[in-house]
């Protein structure tokens, strides 16, 4: 979901949020009814888009009762960035300098991988060749989804664990031994008593992290995970607000922690969650499964957070979503595997107008 903030002095500020746009619109938009239950659009019209924080938080207390955690915070995460990207333009600065300035002279990006495929070989063959072409692009890590069964299997796919390890087990051969390599079975086991037989036999392929292998909710399962997992535990894709993700790290006991720029509480929110996981020595890295939009925001929370190893990636030659090649341009230069310190005011982005006027739905 793309929002757009215009300022009375003409400045433009692009956010993007991971959920229904119909969802954000509705909450950004709608009437408010009584003090816990305001209209976003009403806190934001007539107020400084400078003051970040304290927009923040009148928007999260004033929708408390509709908003506070999911949707609702997704939506404030796109209405946050936005007006980071307002104040860059304002100060002619990039993001990350307001941020508090470079903590890490670069960045290097994960290419995330999405197969396509409506079978077994299919799927194995497709995330072969991606593999292939992230290491002939420079990436020096790369995720690979494996999700052959659970909840959000691949196009229906029903297959044995078996063959999850086999796919894993192609996917190293695929990258060699240098190139860190992650795995995603996005929450396919039930719980830790499913997954730790499985995963205890992926010790061989060097699995940098291991993402959500159960139920977001299930804190204990991961306290677990963590315990007998022979690889980092990463988690926090959709997880919105600190306060989720101090659960998370202190009971859950995740090794690596993934707040999403876009579904968290914006960037606001992700600094605080960074500086609580480096106090706790946890790793941060990024989930940001989107547009060039979220995808340079997320590249300016990293410059600006040491404990920040890699961010998610999705390169335009390595996947088939529309938007991902189309909406916009990022705001920073990719080369030799390394993501280079933004240098454009603002998140640097540039929207293709045409894109947004061809795909508009809310």
């Amino acid at each position: 979901c793309l929002v757009i903030i215009k300022t009375d002095e003409g400045i433009e500020g692009y956010g993007e949020c991971d959920t229904s746009p119909w969802v954000a619109k509705a909450f950004i938009e709608s009437p408010g009814t009584h003090t816990m239950d305001q209209c976003v659009k009403d806190i934001l019209i007539g107020s400084d888009p400078l003051k970040i924080d304290d927009l923040w938080s009148k928007i999260y207390v004033g929708t408390a009762m509709t908003g506070r955690r999911g949707a609702g915070v997704n939506a404030i995460s796109a209405v946050d960035m936005a007006l980071w990207d307002i104040m860059g333009k304002y100060e002619n600065k990039p993001v990350f300098e307001l941020m508090g300035g470079k903590k890490q002279d670069e960045v290097i990006p994960y290419a995330s991988l999405q197969p396509v495929g409506h079978s077994f070989q299919e799927y194995k063959d497709s995330l072969v060749e991606w593999a292939t072409k992230a290491k002939d692009l420079g990436f020096r890590a790369v995720k690979s989804e494996v999700t052959l069964n659970g909840p959000y299997a691949h196009s229906g796919l029903n297959e044995h664990d078996d063959k999850a390890t086999e796919v894993v087990a192609a996917v190293r051969k695929a990258l060699g031994p240098d190139i860190k390599l992650m795995i995603d079975v996005q929450y396919r086991w039930l719980n830790a008593d499913e997954a730790l037989p499985i995963v205890k036999d992926w010790e061989e392929f060097d699995i940098y992290f291991l993402e959500t292998p159960i139920w977001t909710d299930d804190i204990k399962g991961y306290a677990r995970m963590h315990d007998e997992a022979p690889m980092k535990i990463a988690a926090g894709e959709w997880l919105s607000t600190r306060y989720e993700f101090e659960d998370l790290i202190i009971n859950g006991k995740i090794d690596v922690a993934q707040p999403d720029v876009g579904r968290c509480g914006g960037l606001t929110e992700a600094m605080k969650i960074a500086k609580f996981s480096q106090e706790h020595k946890r790793i941060i890295v990024p989930h940001c499964w989107k547009t060039s939009v979220s995808i340079s925001a997320t590249a300016h929370f990293a410059f600006n957070t040491p404990n920040c190893a890699f961010i998610e990636y999705l390169p335009p030659q390595l996947c088939v979503e529309i938007l991902r090649k189309e909406l916009a341009t990022e705001g920073f230069e990719y080369i030799d595997g390394r993501i280079l310190p933004p240098t454009k005011p603002g998140l640097g982005i540039e929207l293709n107008r045409n894109a947004i006027k061809k795909y508009q739905v809310a």
